[in-house]
């Protein structure tokens, strides 16, 4: 009887001595893992930058070695790292180094805000990015008047949050060649007064005339902004990024991997009708950054009035905003990009822009025939009721952004009305239709920050507080949902569910700790909840001071 358990107990510490150990342990921690089989844990081992074992604080014990980390997390809650999944991560960078204009409330703060940025400039220095809303002044657009007389050394170029219209001053409108005498163009709009003077104000494929002329960014100004991005999204616990307009981020992003100063894993996308430049050897694995998928467009935004609607809009008869893109070019592109084996995202936001984008869709799986293939629709935000079964039979990701229905849920009706709203941000009725939502931000037209998606999705109470109960209550979804959105949804909507997205033995030890419990709070709480560390690949990458 001795003999049999010193044999067994000879056996047990055989097979302890020879476990890996781990470089990093988190124990006494809330873990909430995404994985289905494994929902909850109070341990996590990591090994490297994977994942080695999940379970209670005893039970990982036997991982620890004579040079583990130990860190104790006093029952903090632990999430798997947040993804987002629409991001213009350029484009966010420089606007975090900028004249920020999201929150200018009034007119007279937008013109003091760009007056006292543009002495902080030399004379011919670009003033860029801005991010204004005319909704919080009460929907007057800017106009060039406004900015003319402190900006005649410095061409200005601010774009609206939504990224689909600008305010140029007269400097960059000369500089383009845009007067009373430019013709319209396809797919924009130069917004001209009475006289037919140019008001500063161009909408989507107008703007083209202005960006062509801005001067490229410098190497070391393209990598000061992508840090000051990268520092940014850890901050809000986001360690992996889809970036939707990544052409001019890519070449520089990849000499930041070289030199192992990437800190957020990027997904990079590029231009749909760039279809014939790339092919299937950019879905690759590396696990800090790879290309694969082409962005489209199908319409503007609804604060511009650019996105298409079956109806005209509430506020401006004759007005149904325009496509930006020809259907049959959209058509030929999609197909195209799809037969070599390409993902496809395409941003399309009005009714009728998701109505049609939804039959090229199906008419591309019919000609090509069926693969895993996962059509993404970017926005999708107001849907024709008949339609929101069709993401579901057709196996469309949808990714959305909550925190825009919590913003746009303060002025959309007007736009609208209250018939077409019903099915604004419908989020649970996709997910009773078995679609796979993925959320994101559109950073820098919304705050990167997953905390307050998972608010205004649960929450849906308006940024102007009229919405107690939530704007169009009906399409609150749980705290579970959000979460599973940011998390595992977002990785499958990159094809990297085998990578990231849940916490699991062999997968990326990416994960966020948090001030409280999302699951236990009161979901109005949830905008209080702070991120206090962010880890990428098992590395400590931010804490709160």
């Amino acid at each position: 009887m001795f003999s049999t358990l010193l044999g067994l107990f000879l056996a047990c510490v055989s097979c302890t001595s020879t476990l890996p150990k781990a470089d990093l342990i988190v124990e006494n921690a809330v873990i909430w893992t995404g994985n289905s089989a494994q929902s909850s844990a109070q341990a996590m081992a990591i090994l490297a930058d994977t994942i080695l074992a999940l379970g209670t604080t005893a039970d990982l014990q036997k991982y620890k070695g004579e040079h583990t980390v130990v860190k104790d997390m006093a029952g903090k809650f632990i999430t798997p790292g947040f993804i987002d999944a629409h991001v213009h991560l350029m484009m966010g960078g420089n606007a975090l180094l900028s004249v920020e204009l999201r929150d200018a409330t009034t007119q007279q703060e937008f013109v003091k805000r760009i007056a006292d940025y543009t002495k902080t400039l030399a004379p011919g220095a670009w003033v860029l990015e801005g991010n204004w809303d005319h909704t919080l002044w009460g929907g007057e657009l800017p106009k060039k008047e406004w900015i003319d007389a402190f900006t005649s050394e410095n061409p200005v170029v601010l774009y609206r949050l939504d990224g689909h219209m600008v305010l140029a001053n007269s400097l960059a409108l000369k500089i383009a060649g845009i007067d009373e005498h430019t013709p319209a163009i396809e797919g924009g709009e130069i917004v001209k007064d009475a006289h037919g003077i140019p008001t500063g104000i161009l909408k989507d494929n107008a703007m083209n005339y202005l960006l062509a002329k801005i001067p490229s960014m410098t190497v070391p100004q393209k990598e000061k902004a992508l840090k000051a991005a990268m520092t940014y999204l850890l901050s809000n616990g986001v360690t992996s990024v889809h970036d939707v307009d990544s052409i001019g981020t890519y070449p520089i992003a990849k000499k930041l991997k070289e030199a192992n100063e990437l800190s957020v894993r990027i997904y990079a996308i590029n231009p749909l009708n760039h279809w014939d430049k790339r092919n299937d050897t950019f879905k690759n694995t590396n696990k800090w950054l790879k290309m694969g998928a082409l962005k489209g467009f199908m319409d503007g935004s609804l604060g511009s009035h650019t996105a298409v609607f079956v109806a005209d809009y509430s506020d401006k008869a004759g007005d149904r905003g325009f496509f930006i893109n020809d259907k049959n070019d959209m058509k030929k592109w999609i197909s195209k990009a799809d037969k070599k084996g390409l993902q496809v995202l395409v941003h399309a936001i009005g009714d009728d822009a998701n109505h049609v984008l939804l039959e090229i869709f199906e008419a591309v799986i019919n000609e090509n025939g069926p693969r895993d293939r996962r059509f993404r629709v970017e926005h999708a935000q107001h849907l024709l009721k008949e339609d929101i079964s069709k993401f579901g039979s057709l196996d469309i990701v949808v990714s959305v952004q909550p925190y825009h229905a919590i913003d746009d849920g303060r002025w959309a009706e007007e736009l609208i009305g209250a018939e077409r709203i019903k099915t604004t941000y419908a989020f649970k009725s996709l997910l009773e239709e078995k679609v796979t939502l993925a959320f994101g931000s559109d950073w820098p037209v919304a705050p990167a920050s997953p905390i307050l998606g998972i608010y205004a999705a649960t929450t849906r109470r308006t940024l102007d507080h009229a919405n107690p109960e939530g704007w169009i209550p009906e399409e609150k979804i749980t705290v579970l949902q959000a979460l599973n959105a940011y998390t595992k949804n977002a990785a499958f909507a990159s094809f990297d569910e085998q990578e990231k997205g849940t916490l699991e033995v062999g997968k990326l030890a990416d994960f966020v700790v948090l001030s409280d419990n999302l699951l236990k709070v009161n979901p109005g709480t949830i905008k209080n909840i702070e991120v206090l560390q962010t880890y990428v690949g098992g590395k400590l990458a931010y804490m709160k001071k």
